[in-house]
Parts: C-alpha cells; structure tokens; sequence
C-alpha cells in the first residue's frame, strides 16, 4: 500500500460524527485543516454551505467531490477507529459494541484532502446532506465547474466499480472511460445510484464525471468498515486519472436521458444484496438506511421486497439468522479564507 496516506488522518474524520443537517463539526475541522496546508489554496463556502477549494491557478483542473454527512446517527462519547493491519471499523468500549464509522462519504473526503496535499492544481468539493437525496450539491454554484477537465467522486462500495452511469443517463463519455482504461487498474463499468454526481449531470455539468468504489463495505450500517488495501487502490485509480487524463473530456447529457432510477428488477436486486449482507433486516430497516437511494420506494414496497425475499430463499435465510457474525465478530478565521460567492 502507499505508505503517504495518512490513515490517523482518516480516523480522525471518523471520530467527527457528521449527520445530515449537522455536519458543522467536520465543515470546522476541514476548513481549519484546509488552511494548514502547504501551497496556494483558496477556500470559499456557497449559500447553502458547500465547501469550495481552488489550489493554485491553471486553464484548467482535476475536480473532485465528495459528501460530508453520514447515515449513522449511533456514535458514542468514547467512539474511537479501530485500526487492524487491513480493516478499520468503529467501537464503543463502554456499550462493548461496534459503530458504523461513517466510512461513505469519510473515505471520499479522505481522498479529497489526499489530493489537495498532493497536486499543485485542483478544485475540490465537499457537499453537505448528500444522504437524504443530494441536497447540498442541488444547491451547487455550477460556475465553479466550468474550467474542470472532469469530476471524480470516490462514494462507492466494494473495491471495483467505475460508475459510468446512474439510472439511464450516462456520466461521461467513452473518450474518457478509454482514457481511464480501467480494467488494466482492476475496475470495470457498472450501474451506480444517486449520487452528488449525478445531480451535477442534472444542472448542467458539461464534463465527464465518475463515482469510484473506494473500499467501504456494509454500508448505512453499525457493521460498515473500510478495508484499507481497498482505499488504497482507489487512491492509486484517482492518482492516475489526475496524473494521466490531461484533456478536458466534454460531456452533455443526451436528449434521450433521463434522470431516473433502476427499473423494479435491479432495485429488487440491490436491496437483495443488503438482505444476504445482513438477514435480520425488516422492511423498516431498510425504508430508514436507504429510502433517499430508492425515493420511488415506499414503506411497504421494502417490506413487499423482504417478504419475497424470504420465501425465494426462506430456508438460507432462516439458517442465516440464526447463524449470523459480522465480519468483525471471529476557532479563529484568518485571511487564508475566501468566499468565492
């Protein structure tokens, strides 16, 4: 793994607990850890309280985006990361239990702030209330993206997604997918879900953008984690998409695109992905974790969903609540700071 990241950097912004609508502790944090930075970074915030950073001056940069909030809303007085040689996960010694450490969008913003530290020429933003159905970004100053080659956000699961398209509207254009080359970085092209990235794909943004798995697994959840060889492999993608994808990589969206959803039977699929990852989950459940994924979705469809589950694989599932074990069971501004709008 690259030994440059800073992974007590990452645990602190775990420890930060940032729900949607009070995100206001890692909002300080960022903009105070902004500001210490070596080099010529300009910080702004818009109306709604996006944070904007512009590093250096050039005709054009790299962008990437990232969400501040998280689903979580468990986070004890004596939370602390837990570090293992490859896993982090989050724990409370008093109650003797795990917490989900908000690893989507931290281990996006992790790589937002690795970024900044590391290129000389980069715009970078971090959206607030993603989680309840991108509001932050649907408040985006649009003319910040206007000399960006492309917009990369890194708020996926799993080690190997490259996100080029959301519902039945693509992202990005096959020129920059072949730029990325992907597969030679072990990623392929998937389908992904509502995203800040595909919001900005809704106002108008006129480059090419990807969302990019980045090593949380169980998301929404008490039991999510990051493996950390998994970050590290989406810091080694976004290194070379920066390093590497030079050009500006147009892209407007179709007349025939939509900003919709999957249709019933991929989103049949994906909340069946959550039940094999944890069983015990009611239709209640999920309504809370992932309605603002779904927002055609109401109560009883999830509870409609889970019900078929259980009779197409009543007798697994039955085996499995039983037998179930999560996998970690065995201050003061200074003139630094700009307002841009």
């Amino acid at each position: 793994m690259d030994n440059t990241l800073d992974w007590r950097l990452l645990k602190k912004l775990y420890a930060i607990h940032s729900p949607s609508g009070k995100e206001d502790k890692m909002i300080k944090f960022l903009i105070s850890y902004i500001k210490s930075l070596p080099g010529d970074i300009k910080l702004g915030k818009d109306a709604y309280g996006n944070i904007y950073a512009i590093k250096g001056e050039a005709e054009t940069y790299p962008c990437i985006v990232a969400h501040l909030d998280q689903v979580q809303r468990i986070h004890s007085k004596d939370f602390k990361a837990i570090e293992t040689r490859d896993i982090i996960f989050g724990y409370s010694a008093k109650s003797h239990q795990i917490e989900g450490p908000g690893c989507d969008d931290k281990n996006g913003v992790f790589i937002a702030i690795e970024t900044l530290k590391k290129y000389d020429y980069l715009k970078v933003v971090f959206f607030r209330e993603e989680e309840t159905g991108c509001q932050g970004s649907s408040h985006a100053e649009m003319s910040f993206f206007e000399d960006c080659r492309f917009v990369i956000q890194c708020d996926r699961k799993g080690n190997s997604d490259l996100i080029t398209s959301i519902g039945c509207t693509d992202l990005c254009s096959e020129a920059f997918i072949q730029a990325i080359d992907p597969e030679k970085w072990g990623y392929k092209e998937e389908q992904g879900m509502m995203t800040d990235v595909e919001t900005l794909k809704e106002k108008g943004l006129s480059v090419s953008a990807v969302n990019i798995s980045c090593g949380y697994y169980n998301p929404h959840t008490d039991e999510e984690i990051t493996v950390k060889r998994d970050l590290d492999k989406c810091w080694r993608l976004v290194q070379h998409i920066i390093e590497d994808c030079t050009e500006v990589y147009p892209h407007e969206v179709g007349e025939n695109d939509y900003y919709g959803y999957y249709d019933e039977w991929e989103i049949e699929n994906e909340i069946y992905e959550f039940l094999q990852q944890d069983p015990s989950l009611t239709g209640a459940d999920l309504y809370d974790m992932y309605h603002t994924n779904f927002p055609r979705l109401k109560m009883e469809d999830f509870e409609r969903i889970v019900e078929e589950y259980r009779l197409m694989y009543g007798d697994e599932t039955e085996e499995s609540l039983t037998t179930h074990q999560t996998f970690l069971t065995n201050g003061k501004e200074n003139d630094k700071e700009e307002y841009i709008f």
